[in-house]
């Protein structure tokens, strides 16, 4: 009997949106049940020390995080190597490119805490144009060479949900200097119907 597995997640996390993505498209979405979860939970810090979500938690009870492992854990299960070449160069180069676009999502992060938990006389603009740096450098990295928006696989999951983030958090203003990669999110969207299905819920 095949395995089940439950998915500690939230519905805005950008990072739980590329598993669920991930799911859709391998055909598992039978197997994995969607648990919301709160940060906070004790549970979910014995899973992962970490206390972070998503987590995967196997029938045996042991998790696998985080987002990148999952997918390539769901790879595994799926017997499947659409979202990651199993080995060899282009898996090199296709994990520095999911890394790239999961750094997007890192330092957005870190400009929306240092607005949200410190006052403006605590802030630090350096520290905030920082982590801007690191988006735009990145955003033009992907602009200049994005991946194919007609093929889903782990770059396109990844960088599809960094762009979904951006316009739902604004931490930069991404798209009127970057009518490159508005054009492939559009495409890809249109092309990968699982980028709708696990659309975040309006804040």
């Amino acid at each position: 009997m095949a395995e089940h597995f439950i998915l500690r997640s939230s519905p805005t996390s950008p990072f739980v949106r590329k598993v669920r993505m991930a799911v859709d498209v391998l055909g598992l979405a039978d197997r994995v049940t969607l648990a919301t979860t709160d940060a906070a939970d004790a549970t979910l810090r014995e899973q992962n020390p970490l206390g972070k979500y998503p987590c995967l938690v196997r029938e045996d009870g042991t998790a696998v995080y985080d987002s990148s492992v999952i997918l390539e854990f769901l790879q595994w299960v799926a017997g499947t190597d659409r979202l990651l070449p199993v080995a060899g160069e282009q898996r090199i180069a296709r994990l520095t490119q999911t890394r790239l676009a999961d750094g997007i999502v890192d330092a957005g992060a870190l400009v929306i805490y240092e607005e949200r938990y410190h006052d403006a006389t605590r802030r630090s603009d350096d520290w905030l144009e920082h982590q801007r740096g690191k988006i735009r450098r990145a955003l033009a990295v992907f602009e200049a060479a994005p991946p194919d928006p007609l093929q889903t696989d782990a770059v396109s999951i990844g960088l599809a949900c960094a762009l979904g983030f951006l316009d739902r958090r604004q931490p930069v203003v991404w798209r009127p200097t970057h009518a490159g990669l508005v054009r492939w999110l559009d495409t890809f969207a249109d092309h990968e119907p699982a980028f709708a299905r696990t659309r975040p819920p309006e804040p």
